[in-house]
């Protein structure tokens, strides 16, 4: 998680602990380009120091956008702020290339840092087809259950999410929510004070764990439910490991989304920020499971035609065969 100094520490760790090797592979120049993935911030000036071949910078997120932004570490005008803007910005130049997961968060580095479009292409972030992969339908049983995981950062929503859990208690659905982060003592205590009973707090698992959750919901909310900036313009990972699961998908209404997701037909969109949709689709998959089935079945062949671990692979092979051209 950037900005926590925790994973600040972990991160400088294991980018000292990688430089004696990468010095060594880069200085042989045995290779035509170097591919710096994610989290590359503090990689890629020894690699542009030390090598004059072409970069692929997978950047993913902007340190700016989330620490200024997403989650108000630091004000944008302080000096910090201002600091980290030209260090993006920089790291940005100094890549050939950059892949980011969606045109909108694309979009947004091109304004953002002043960069030539042609040099930023947008790639689904896809999943690991190891663990996350198509399973059989759970039978519904006493009560639908709804699965929500992520790490109780503002733009998730969770808030939204227990408000629409306040409007359905008297529907038998229960909500799963599996995760820790900032704002995980907040919404127990908002659970608390709603007095909620339709809701299950769990903490993080392991990926194949996480897999085995999905596969025993019914419905799956991908979020990102809160209404900041961030959240409109990017696909939450969690969407594409449940499209290759083929569950049935509530999302947000956002222009990221949109761009992959058709409201009624692979997925409900549901406005951010806001409870009282969210809770009446959740009703709708509830009451209608053969519709539910169906978008589940619809999400699913959208991720093998836009998401699958193949497309991706094809679109990082057109950029890269562009780049040595």
């Amino acid at each position: 998680m950037i900005g926590s100094h925790e994973s600040v520490r972990s991160i400088s760790r294991a980018t000292a602990s990688l430089l004696p090797a990468l010095a060594g592979k880069l200085l042989s120049q045995r290779y035509d380009l170097v591919v710096v993935g994610f989290y590359g911030y503090l990689l890629l000036p020894v690699v542009r120091m030390l090598t004059r071949k072409p970069i692929l910078f997978d950047a993913f997120v902007s340190n700016y956008d989330t620490l200024c932004f997403d989650r108000q570490v630091v004000k944008p005008a302080s000096l910090s702020g201002k600091a980290i803007y030209h260090f993006d910005r920089l790291i940005c130049r100094w890549a050939n290339h950059l892949l980011l997961d969606t045109p909108q968060h694309a979009a947004y580095f091109v304004d953002t840092f002043n960069l030539a479009a042609a040099r930023v292409s947008s790639v689904p972030v896809g999943c690991n087809e190891e663990i996350f992969y198509k399973r059989p339908a759970v039978p519904r049983r006493d009560k639908t259950i709804v699965l929500h995981y992520s790490t109780f950062l503002p733009l998730h929503g969770v808030d939204v999410i227990l408000q629409a859990a306040d409007r359905l208690r008297s529907v038998p659905v229960h909500f799963r929510l599996i995760g820790d982060g900032p704002l995980h003592a907040a919404m127990l205590a908002l659970a608390e004070t709603l007095k909620l009973t339709n809701v299950e707090f769990l903490p993080p698992v392991p990926l194949a764990n996480l897999a085995e959750e999905i596969a025993s919901a019914q419905i799956c909310l991908g979020g990102h439910f809160g209404s900041s900036d961030k959240s409109q313009r990017v696909v939450p990972g969690k969407i594409y490991q449940m499209m290759a699961m083929q569950r049935a998908i509530i999302a947000a209404d956002s222009p990221a989304n949109r761009a992959l997701l058709r409201h009624g037909a692979s997925a409900l969109l549901s406005p951010a920020g806001d409870p009282h949709p969210l809770a009446a689709a959740i009703l709708q998959l509830h009451e209608d499971p053969p519709y539910c089935d169906a978008l589940a079945a619809a999400a699913y062949q959208v991720f093998l035609e836009k998401c699958s671990e193949q497309v991706i692979g094809a679109k990082v092979g057109e950029v890269i065969a562009t780049m040595l051209a």
